[in-house]
């Protein structure tokens, strides 16, 4: 719902306000939080108790009291008044720098705005979705920023972006246009940031916000895996369960920036956008430039709520295709089994022993195509390797076929090999600057998805491979961060615009692959997890978590990303014992019972595993068929978090309420140590629920009394099913 009354606009979801009010032609932002019934008026949420000293007045009464540089500013700009961190600054013909935007109208529709170009959650029919549109406009440089508001009532979730017009006659370039920009009048705040490194991603960092800015960013060309484009602001005593906190996400695939500011008047100002580092969009007269959207949930019963906020909508709504709302199949992937020794003969031998136990797609990973037998050449080359596969690509799948199973198959489009056909063919399509040695990594550079020629090259290379519907899978690989970013072609002018017209390129191919090839399953992959994020997850049901197997360091990084990311979206496969990420043995129940949570599959060479083993992957493979719909489609509360805790425990509602699992993971084991209680949550408090032995027990006392963790072995798991029964 959005209503605008005596120069209040209120923004409203089923459990949450965000209320932004005009005052002499500037928009501020007066509350976001709880939802309110009666919106207050702008005198009563204006400071007046005295004036700023070295606050300049740029408002357009004659009082010292009132200043962009300490009031709320809802879309703050750079070179007037307000001195702190702008969301837009902008370079004119004259070399001034100065925007003051004003207050110009608004519009109010049903329905979810469009961003062209970029992903974006979206509304169906009979979703309770509201459009509020805001214009403000710069009288000098006439520029207009428009800024827009989806309010998701049944979702309760705001979703932000800009569209920056150049309404004058002269070219600009724009510097800086951030997608969100919120100020607080409130200082007591801590911020949890997901960061990390390969085959450590998304760990949380909780710290509490100082006077200064805090901020995490990406310069790599892709989200990476050292940040991620979220982070949550929230009272200092939240936790789980309880207190308030303010969610932030932006759905973008590239550079970004996101942080906050806290003045010394106890005002924090939190943003999230592109990142403006090496960012300059030149905008001529007439154009028009639009913003990735960012994504804001509010939670007043802790971090727990705002992340079950996150995942509906992004489930529901972020989520498309096919795929989104059905079970997806148990795979097994070749690389940890073989690397890139293997032939036709190897590959059908695992699919034989996977196809026996339940097992119903075969991915074929790196070294299938070109002379590849290591990571030094033939990317771009995505022909078969015919000393590996005499029968091609199309043969090996037909065999697959033949024994019941569908086929998948790895590739990393946006890359090339220097050794490589297509760069001898080509040696400018790559990212580059001239005069400046490329740097190689992973023996590798980046295709320039700037170039129309480019990406339509990408285009017909998928166009080749699935064309026949033999492949029904695609594990799309990105394996390296962007160095000399640089294209040859558009001049010095468009040098600026190449970060973020890469993202767009990447889009554009995603959107032609998807749509053109709706029966394909794609699940994105970056070195792991460098490129988990919502830009992705729009395309892209699933993305590969991480790189490292190890259930027990799979335990810390998928909840770091269950923080804003459902487990819908996580692929997590068991792998081979030592684990070859950080050779730690963990028994084969605990590999499946941290990977069942997620999209489940198998890393590793089946025919190697003795009988008690392969009867357990069996079992789990069962119960993901049986189980899936309520670890995806389900709520989440973790009823114990990993840091700072000997176990890690994870409870999943299914929407109908009438399954529970419970799914405990013992991380090292403790001598003559005492026992945890664990409460469980949002249970039917006067239901009775049975478990697999029969035992009932209510939900009273589940909620109250709670689960008995015993702390007497590593590595011990365990999943338990709960059934409503009355």
């Amino acid at each position: 719902m959005i209503s605008f009354e005596n120069n209040v606009f209120h923004l409203a979801t089923d459990d949450t306000s965000y209320i932004i009010g005009i005052f002499s032609d500037r928009l501020l932002n007066f509350y976001y939080g709880k939802r309110m019934n009666k919106v207050p008026d702008i005198e009563s949420v204006l400071p007046v108790d005295h004036s700023r000293t070295f606050s300049c007045n740029d408002i357009n009464i004659d009082d010292r009291r009132y200043s962009t540089d300490n009031l709320t500013m809802e879309y703050p700009t750079f070179g007037s008044a307000d001195l702190r961190s702008p969301a837009f600054s902008a370079t004119y013909k004259d070399g001034s720098a100065v925007t003051s935007f004003k207050y110009s109208g608004y519009e109010i529709f049903d329905g979810k705005y469009d961003i062209p170009g970029l992903p974006a959650v979206y509304a169906e029919s009979g979703d309770r979705v509201s459009t509020l549109k805001i214009i403000l406009k710069d009288d000098v440089s006439k520029v207009t920023a428009e800024l827009y508001y989806g309010v998701f009532e049944d979702y309760n979730a705001i979703t932000r972006s800009v569209r920056i017009k150049n309404d004058g006659k002269d070219a600009f370039d724009i510097d800086k246009a951030l997608s969100l920009s919120i100020d607080f009048r409130r200082a007591d705040f801590d911020m949890i940031t997901l960061n990390g490194a390969w085959a450590r991603e998304r760990l949380p960092e909780r710290l509490p916000v100082r006077i200064g800015t805090q901020h995490i960013e990406s310069m790599r060309g892709i989200t990476s895996h050292h940040e991620n484009p979220f982070f949550a602001l929230l009272q200092r005593n939240a936790d789980e369960f309880c207190g308030e906190v303010y969610g932030f996400n932006l759905i973008y695939s590239g550079n970004f920036l996101a942080g906050v500011q806290r003045d010394s008047y106890n005002i924090t100002r939190a943003y999230i956008g592109i990142n403006p580092q090496s960012f300059k969009w030149r905008l001529e007269p007439g154009e028009c430039f639009n913003t990735p959207e960012a994504v804001t949930v509010y939670s007043d019963c802790g971090i727990g709520k705002m992340s079950r906020t996150f995942h509906k909508l992004y489930r529901q709504r972020l989520c498309s295709g096919k795929y989104r709302d059905i079970r997806r199949p148990v795979l097994i992937n070749n690389w940890e089994a073989t690397y890139f020794d293997f032939n036709e003969e190897k590959i059908l031998n695992i699919a034989k022993t996977a196809k026996n136990v339940g097992v119903e797609l075969m991915v074929l990973d790196d070294g299938w195509f070109g002379t590849r037998n290591g990571e030094s050449g033939s990317l771009g080359d995505w022909v078969p390797f015919t000393d590996k596969l005499p029968n091609g690509v199309k043969g090996l799948a037909q065999k697959i076929k033949a024994l019941g199973m569908n086929f998948g198959l790895w590739i990393e489009p946006e890359m090339v090999s220097p050794d490589s056909d297509l760069n001898r063919a080509h040696p400018d399509w790559c990212l580059h600057i001239d005069g400046r040695k490329p740097t190689l990594g992973r023996n590798q550079l980046v295709l320039d998805l700037t170039r129309k020629e480019v990406t339509d090259y990408i285009k017909s290379v998928f166009d080749r491979l699935l064309s026949d519907g033999d492949i029904s899978y695609i594990k799309w690989d990105m394996n390296r961060s962007m160095t000399e970013v640089g294209s040859a072609i558009g001049g010095a002018i468009a040098q600026g615009k190449v970060y973020h017209a890469y993202v767009l390129g990447l889009y554009d191919v995603m959107e032609y692959v998807t749509k053109t090839y709706p029966d394909v399953l794609f699940e994105g992959c970056s070195g792991g997890g460098a490129r988990f994020d919502g830009g992705i997850l729009h395309y892209f049901p699933q993305i590969w978590t991480s790189d490292d197997t190890d259930a027990l360091e799979r335990i810390y990084i998928q909840y770091g990303t269950s923080i804003c990311y459902p487990y819908s979206a996580m692929g997590a496969h068991v792998s081979a014992v030592p684990n070859h990420q950080v050779y730690r043995t963990t028994p084969m129940k605990m590999r499946g019972d941290v990977s069942i949570c997620g999209q489940l599959g198998y890393e590793l060479d089946l025919n190697k595993l003795n009988v008690e083993d392969m009867e357990c992957v069996r079992r789990q493979i069962t119960d993901y068929k049986a189980l899936s719909d309520v670890f995806h489609n389900g709520e989440l509360y973790r009823l114990m978090v990993p840091i700072g805790n000997n176990a890690a425990v994870n409870e999943f509602i299914s929407d109908d309420k009438n399954t529970v699992i419970v799914c405990t993971y013992i991380l090292k084991g403790v001598p003559n140590s005492p026992y945890d209680f664990v409460k469980l949550q949002g249970l039917d408090n006067d239901a009775e629920y049975m478990d697999e032995s029969g035992k009932i027990l209510s939900g009273e006392y589940l909620m109250n009394f709670g689960i008995t963790l015993k702390y007497n072995a590593d590595y011990k798991s365990d999943i338990t099913v709960l059934k409503k029964v009355k």
